[in-house]
Parts: C-alpha cells; sequence; structure tokens
C-alpha cells in the first residue's frame, strides 16, 4: 500500500498550458507521493459522456499525469472508466486516449464491464439498497482520480472524490447498449430533454425523476434516490474507493447545468494533492461554493476521509486561492440541491459497515 506524507497541501498552479499546469502541479507534491510497494495504479478519468469534449477530461491532463508517474513506477496502469451510458471504448476514442497504449504502456478498461463488488447504501426511505462497484477500482492500491471541476445537477459540484464514486458504480444498461447508435437509454435522455425547463423543475416532475432512476438496471442511476439520500451515498462508499492522488484540470471548467449541459469557464488551474477532500474543499472554494453547503464533502469530512478545514489547507504553487476565486454559476436546481440536510444522518454514517 501507498504511504502519504502527513501533511497536508494542495498545489494549485495558473499558466496558459493544460499539460504544463498539471506537471507543474504534481512536481509541487511529489514529495507528498511514495508509490514503493504499489503494484496497480488506477487512473480514473471523467467520461460521464462520450461526446461531449467540455465534460469529459481532456487527454491532455492524463498525459501529463502518466509523464509524471512513468519518471517514478514502472508497473502497470489502467486508465479505466465506466460511463453512465455509452461504452467506455468510445471515449477513449473520441477523446484522444488511444495512443497512450503504445506510448505510456497503459492498459484501457471499461469498468462497466468489471467483476462486481457488493456494496450496501440506502434507498429514498433509508432502507439497505445492494449496489456494486467495479472491483479493479476496490482493489487497487493506487488511485488517481483526474477530471475537471463541474456544477452538478443533483450535488451542487463534482470533483475528485465524485469522480471516483460514481465511475466506479457499474451501469450494467452500457452490455445492452449498441456499439454505435442509440441505446434505449440514449433515447429516454433525448425525450426528457424535449420537456420545457420549467415542468422539468416543478416538484412532481423531480420526484418521478429520482423515482424513474432508482428503478434503473444501472447502479449508477440507482444511486440517484433523492437530493438527501445520493449525499449520503457518496459519503458511505468514498472510504472504498477514494483517490490517493486527486488531480482536478481547471484549464477548462463547466458551470450551470453541469455535469454535461453546462458552458465553459477558462480558470486556467490545475489542482494536485495526496488528500482528495482537500482537493475538493480547495477546488469548490475555488468555483464560489461553501464546501460544507455540498452534502457529501460535509459528511467526507464527519468520516475524517481527509482535511474538510480550508483553514488547515496548505497552499503551494504560483498562485493564491484568493486570486483564483471565481463564482460560477450554479446549476438551475440549485436551491433544491442545498436541502440534502438528513435527520439523524450522523447515525447512518458511524453505524455502517
Amino acid at each position: 500500500m501507498s504511504r502519504q506524507s502527513s501533511s497536508c497541501r494542495v498545489a494549485l498552479i495558473r499558466g496558459d498550458d493544460r499539460y504544463g499546469n498539471v506537471a507543474q502541479a504534481l512536481e509541487q507534491i511529489a514529495a507528498d507521493l511514495d508509490l514503493r510497494g504499489v503494484r496497480r495504479v488506477l487512473i480514473k478519468p471523467n467520461f460521464v459522456v462520450t461526446h461531449i469534449p467540455l465534460a469529459a477530461t481532456h487527454v491532455e491532463a492524463v498525459r501529463a499525469v502518466l509523464d509524471f508517474l512513468r519518471a517514478r513506477y514502472d508497473g502497470p496502469i489502467t486508465v479505466a472508466e465506466g460511463p453512465s451510458v455509452q461504452r467506455a471504448a468510445e471515449g477513449f476514442r473520441a477523446y484522444g486516449y488511444e495512443p497512450l497504449v503504445k506510448s505510456h504502456g497503459v492498459t484501457l478498461a471499461d469498468l462497466n464491464d468489471d467483476e462486481p463488488y457488493p456494496v450496501t447504501v440506502y434507498d429514498r426511505r433509508l432502507r439497505p439498497l445492494r449496489l456494486h462497484l467495479a472491483r479493479s477500482v476496490v482493489e487497487s492500491d493506487f488511485r488517481i482520480s483526474v477530471g475537471p471541476p463541474k456544477t452538478h445537477d443533483v450535488v451542487i459540484v463534482t470533483l475528485s472524490l465524485k469522480n471516483m464514486v460514481m465511475g466506479s458504480l457499474i451501469s450494467r444498461h452500457t452490455h445492452q447498449a449498441p456499439a454505435s447508435g442509440l441505446s434505449l437509454e440514449r433515447i429516454k435522455q433525448l425525450l426528457w430533454r424535449l420537456v420545457p425547463q420549467k415542468v422539468r423543475r416543478l416538484p412532481p416532475a423531480e420526484w418521478l425523476t429520482f423515482r424513474a432512476m432508482s428503478r434503473e438496471p444501472s447502479d449508477k442511476m440507482r444511486m440517484h434516490q433523492s437530493y438527501p439520500v445520493i449525499n449520503l451515498n457518496l459519503a458511505l462508499i468514498a472510504p472504498l474507493v477514494k483517490p490517493h492522488l486527486a488531480v482536478i484540470d481547471a484549464f477548462e471548467a463547466m458551470e450551470g447545468d453541469g455535469p454535461t449541459h453546462g458552458t465553459a469557464v477558462p480558470l486556467h488551474l490545475a489542482l494536485a494533492s495526496t488528500d482528495a477532500l482537500a482537493a475538493d474543499v480547495v477546488g469548490t472554494t475555488l468555483m464560489g461554493f461553501d464546501p460544507d453547503d455540498v452534502g457529501y464533502l460535509h459528511y467526507c469530512k464527519h468520516l475524517a476521509l481527509g482535511e474538510g478545514d480550508l483553514e488547515r489547507i496548505r497552499i503551494v504553487g504560483n498562485a493564491t486561492l484568493t486570486d483564483c476565486i471565481h463564482p460560477f454559476r450554479p446549476h438551475s436546481t440549485y436551491r433544491r440541491q442545498r436541502r440534502w440536510q438528513l435527520a439523524g444522518a450522523e447515525r447512518y454514517l458511524m453505524s455502517h459497515p
């Protein structure tokens, strides 16, 4: 198992080159990594969809991570993702990842094809709910999350922790989806977009949306039980798959109706840390949100999964946090997303196996 420094540092780099920003951020915290004894490295990009580049992890960010790793580690590296609907191969092809197999000796994998690792969370009535993670993520001894900061339609923001948790849940319906063309899930998404926004925001429509997702064969969809419960469930799963290294490529982020249909925010920043919660706290602050207003980050802090107190995080690099804060336009459901508080949540957190 890898060992990490007890100090909590988050590198923050600003510059005009995406690759260079990520590379410099990693060098800033290189002393915090100890790869001795590591045998299986897994890099998790974010391909929530495979046809919207702004919503996905740019290949140059992953290339910078691989160059940094290969200078220190010559063992197996798997770049793995489990998209919500499409096959991972579509994303690897569309986003330019396939050349990495030859240039860096990596394996590309679809987490939706992985052996399932059962985990128990909760449904919207707080009854036990069995879901399945990709076993290779759980059993990897060094996990790296690489992705952009984005606003979100359910949990306000998505950064490194959520990228790892949600991508590790198995979407079974992708197994039935055709390699090309429209899957049933894709057709449903397209039909849903035809519904006017003002109708989608009505409480009955919101209730129906959560209910429909909770009945899907995809475990990613079944996580969406309600605003309060998904935040609780994200925190409960996080200890099993949290990154050993978080890389947030904020060269171009997403605001508004993320995680797929928002608009670009050119920040020209990169963050890196061996403390994923600390990286997400800094990233959330950069986006103009209070980390304690993000339910799953609040719960991860309660579970001591990292440093959740901004005052105790040391920022290193060529930029200051104050100078880099850029308030993002939140998702249109932001006000309802903030109602994630769950009475007695601590009892579920502390009693969970």
